[in-house]
């Protein structure tokens, strides 16, 4: 009896009812582990022995964590969308490893994902946030951008600054499993509420099926607009289906503040700017995030989050903050000393391209943002990237004087 009524409680329909008259305590019930953790049983010809992914060449954390033991039990399982296993693996079984990062090799179709799949979520997520225990621990949450300081960078240094993250709604599948009425539900629910904002934050949205070509190539070259989905880590995990049905993008008149929408999350949220303010940004960035999730509220919807997880997002490696803080800063002397690698595992930070995850760095130009996620709050992942942005810069100075830099201790990640 109780199990028939988790599951009829649980389908997407009855969400959604839920979420409009129960808010997040109705979904708080959904989501327990009593009530999701068993998924809806799959039916299968073969045993799990026989469908288990080769895997010996692979490295990434849903590699690394795998066993023919968790396997057979969680293959028959399924959430109440009817997300599996195996789609949510697939990804990591299609792309063994990645020439820059490991990769996290899984994603999830649903918020419920997070409860079925947890005895191989749970240690993905504690490898790949470098201990975080979500069984034990609580994430928080702090969009006081008042806190930060020493938030302004030197500019001939520093050429610009970006404080993105994500949001999900919840009641609805999430890229990788979502069907097209459920994609084009969540861009007509953003879209409705974005024309709310007021003030500095007032734009318009631009749908990808009614631009031109000339406008959404100037809106990628400017890094305004999400890429083509051509990266096999997304076309593999389903993201790219039904191009470009139900995605596009909506910024202020300033683009300073933008919204893509559905692109690997239902959501992403970016606050940017030339220049080293970072302070400025991430005031924008705080203010609008509120603000939003405020006009979505009073539309009847709300974001997925829990205490153990933050917010909830596509891919394990975004769960929490979902927050990257980046710069593109010079560093032509320091990216060639053999300490750099070391400076920026020490002060929790990553270093990539200038075009994106996939690209190297030109001109000792590089993307410099936050290594965490899940752990910290906002408040803490920015002044980390301050903090240690500033000292990449000064040690930057040293090394254009001919002086010696020195390697800080390194950070304790959970405070």
């Amino acid at each position: 009896m109780a199990s028939n009524f988790s599951r009829v409680m649980s389908s997407k329909w009855n969400i959604r009812i839920l979420s409009l008259v129960g808010g997040s305590v109705t979904a708080g019930f959904l989501l327990h582990r009593e009530h999701v953790s068993a998924g809806v049983p799959v039916r299968r010809m073969y045993p799990a022995s026989a469908e288990y992914p080769d895997l010996r060449k692979h490295n990434n954390c849903m590699a690394s964590n795998l066993t023919p033991a968790i396997y057979a039990k969680l293959c028959n399982k399924a959430t109440p969308n009817g997300y599996t296993l195996d789609q949510a693996i697939q990804t990591g079984v299609d792309n063994p490893g990645h020439p820059f990062i490991k990769t996290v090799g899984m994603v999830a179709g649903d918020e419920e994902s997070y409860e079925v799949f947890a005895d191989l979520l749970d240690p993905i997520i504690k490898e790949r946030h470098n201990g975080y225990d979500p069984c034990t621990m609580k994430h928080p949450t702090d969009l006081d951008a008042s806190k930060i300081h020493s938030g302004l960078f030197d500019e001939r240094y520093v050429l610009s600054s970006r404080v993105r993250t994500g949001r999900s709604i919840r009641g609805l599948s999430l890229p990788p499993a979502c069907t097209r009425a459920e994609r084009r539900e969540v861009e007509k629910v953003v879209v409705d509420a974005l024309g709310g904002l007021k003030g500095d934050l007032t734009g318009k949205y631009y749908s990808l099926t009614q631009m031109t070509e000339k406008e959404q190539q100037q809106l990628i070259d400017d890094h305004f607009l999400f890429d083509k989905p051509v990266s096999p880590l997304l076309t593999c995990a389903g993201m790219a289906r039904d191009w470009p049905d139900a995605r596009g993008i909506w910024h202020n008149n300033e683009k300073t503040f933008l919204i893509w929408i559905n692109e690997e999350d239902h959501t992403r949220v970016i606050s940017m700017e030339k220049g080293g303010n970072m302070k400025r940004v991430f005031e924008r960035f705080c203010r609008g995030l509120k603000e939003v999730e405020r006009l979505i509220q009073e539309r009847g919807w709300e974001f997925m989050w829990n205490e153990r997880l933050g917010y909830i997002l596509t891919c394990p490696s975004n769960l929490g903050t979902g927050l990257r803080a980046g710069v593109h800063v010079k560093l032509p002397l320091l990216s060639k000393d053999p300490r750099f690698s070391k400076l920026l595992d020490n002060l929790r930070l990553q270093k990539r391209g200038t075009g994106g995850v996939d690209t190297a760095a030109v001109g000792g130009i590089f993307d410099i943002s936050n290594l965490d996620r899940l752990g910290q709050s906002e408040v803490q992942l920015v002044q980390t990237v301050i903090d240690g942005v500033n000292y990449l810069v000064e040690c930057e100075k040293r090394l254009e004087k001919g002086q010696d830099i020195k390697v800080p201790a390194p950070l304790k990640q959970f405070k």
